[in-house]
């Protein structure tokens, strides 16, 4: 199926059809299940079965409990290709309305079900298989962001950079290596399960952290290039593929963002926060699972020097907000103030636990994004949430209602979210990539199963933690 890059690839339509004017989906009885036919579904967990009816079973409201449970499940009914090879679990994940599969992504779309894996030995080997998968994708090329199942190439091959048939896209994201460490820790954490850290995951391991020492561009540019025929700026790289200057300071270079667009100063901020909360990761697992003391060594000094220089070339005065982070910076002074969607953002840091809530520099830098400063806060009849370059002006994309939801404390915020959310799927049951400020029958993207599934995530996090908010 071709997505909206697709079409504007093939010359087939104009930006402006890019979007959705969608009809409500409302069935006979207004809320029948969007979700596919039992026997048409990727996979089956009793365990998210379980917790689908349990949760509806708090939410009075009928189109609330109806999205809940289309979308909590959307990953399983619909992305997952799940098989065995040599014995081994392997799970190849697409992203919904695009057959690629993101690492990032990837781990996003399973992480709300990897609290149910102790009670669920299937659910618990598919997510092993995403680890696997992930691994091997790594080891394969640390520089991709988005792999094919097998060798078949894609529409983007004619990308100047070293595309292979084995490749979607080879965007050089930070975030894309930190993912999947994030989700093979907390796999270990919550299972006990060391299978998941074989030799390859080991080198792997390794294998980042060179990556992360070749982008901090020391000694040179590192071998990474990137560069497209487009007329979107935001899909190329300025200076023959290398990205604008950077001083090197100790960040590291992350030539795109979680959104797949093209940073306009490498060192981005949350990315490299999450580069240190992923290095201490790689660090305890080196200590208490492969005992080595050397790699250890290695993750903590790198962490160490990456937070020492987010400290000293990210934190800058605000004249209205006080202390707060630039989303990217070059270091050489020059800083970009905003925040764009896509997690890990600025806003999302607490959700990704590389900030603690009440964390001052965060709570100042949260009232910035969620402001008109921020040039991609977006406020209109629809709703106001944070959008970005990808999709372009006055477009919310609701994952961030979804993130400002999951970083409050306070009930009243969480209420007005979800207030946004349910009035906002454009009468499909499901979350979008993006709606119109003024329009949310205006979206794009109507399979996008990161979204989904995050939702889903927001309300069994609030069943558990605001129960009174479903009533």
């Amino acid at each position: 199926m071709l997505d909206r890059r697709d079409f504007l690839k093939a010359g087939m339509i104009g930006a402006g059809a890019l979007f959705v004017n969608a009809p409500a989906v409302f069935g006979k009885n207004q809320f029948d299940s969007q979700r596919p036919e039992k026997k048409l579904r990727c996979f089956y967990s009793e365990a998210v079965e379980s917790k689908i009816r349990e949760v509806k079973a708090k939410i009075s409201n009928k189109e609330l409990a109806w999205m809940f449970e289309n979308c909590y499940p959307n990953t399983l009914d619909t992305t997952v290709d799940y098989s065995e090879e040599n014995g081994m679990p392997d799970t190849f994940v697409i992203t919904g309305d695009i057959h690629a599969m993101w690492l990032r992504d990837s781990t996003a779309q399973v992480w709300p079900y990897l609290e149910l894996v102790n009670s669920d030995e299937k659910l618990k080997k598919l997510i092993k298989g995403v680890i696997f998968r992930q691994t091997k994708s790594i080891l394969f090329d640390p520089y991709a962001n988005a792999f094919n199942k097998t060798p078949t190439g894609s529409y983007w091959e004619s990308d100047i950079t070293d595309m292979k048939p084995e490749l979607h896209e080879r965007k050089w994201e930070i975030d894309s290596l930190c993912y999947p460490v994030r989700l093979a820790y907390h796999y270990w954490k919550l299972t006990g399960d060391v299978t998941v850290f074989t030799q390859d995951w080991k080198k792997a391991a390794e294998l980042i952290i060179r990556t992360f020492k070749e982008q901090q561009r020391k000694d040179g540019y590192g071998p990474y290039t990137f560069m497209r025929e487009t007329s979107k700026a935001e899909d190329t790289v300025p200076l023959y593929g290398l990205g604008n200057p950077v001083r090197p300071v100790g960040l590291i270079c992350s030539i795109f963002r979680p959104s797949d667009d093209a940073a306009i100063f490498p060192f981005l901020i949350p990315s490299n926060h999450f580069a240190v909360s992923i290095l201490q990761y790689i660090a305890e697992i080196m200590e208490k699972v492969f005992q080595d003391e050397n790699l250890k060594s290695e993750a903590i000094l790198l962490k160490d020097e990456v937070k020492n220089a987010i400290d000293q070339y990210s934190i800058f005065e605000h004249q209205e907000f006080g202390k707060i982070y630039a989303y990217e910076v070059d270091g050489f002074g020059g800083r970009v103030f905003m925040d764009d969607a896509n997690v890990p953002s600025l806003l999302g840091m607490p959700f990704l636990d590389l900030c603690s809530e009440d964390d001052e520099i965060y709570q100042n830098t949260r009232k910035f994004v969620l402001s008109p400063q921020n040039p991609y806060f977006f406020q209109g009849t629809a709703g106001e949430g944070i959008g970005g370059p990808h999709v372009g002006m006055d477009y919310i994309w609701p994952m961030s209602i979804i993130m400002r939801a999951m970083t409050s404390k306070d009930s009243g915020e969480i209420a007005f979210c979800l207030k946004m959310l349910k009035s906002t799927h454009g009468g499909t049951g499901f979350m979008h990539e993006t709606f119109h400020k003024n329009n949310a029958e205006k979206f794009t993207r109507k399979w996008f199963a990161w979204a989904n599934t995050l939702f889903g995530q927001l309300i069994v996090k609030i069943s558990q933690t605001n129960p009174d908010l479903l009533k």
